[in-house]
């Protein structure tokens, strides 16, 4: 199972989310400090959940990164946009 199943997984399995976006960025850093060769070291994540209901955005980042706590540890980079279906509707 590659790294980007694995947050997957993780996240439809702890959030009911209404949209999870995942895309690795790892090419874009490819012989930077923290590419291990691996192509699964910087990804960008967009999730989209009522979870995230009276949550400041750190509150919403700390969720995520403690639903993520084994993947994150062959994570170089991981950038975040938290929303509420609430706000996407407003986007």
């Amino acid at each position: 199972m590659t790294l980007e199943e694995q947050i997957e997984q993780a996240l439809l399995g702890a959030l009911d989310a209404e949209h999870i976006h995942i895309e690795n960025e790892s090419h874009k850093h490819k012989g930077h400090s923290g590419d291990d060769g691996s192509g699964e070291t910087h990804f960008k994540l967009i999730v989209v959940s009522s979870a995230f209901d009276g949550l400041s955005r750190v509150q919403r980042h700390r969720l995520i990164t403690k639903i993520l706590h084994d993947p994150l540890k062959k994570i170089h980079a991981l950038s975040m946009e938290t929303l509420t279906p609430r706000e996407k509707s407003n986007k």
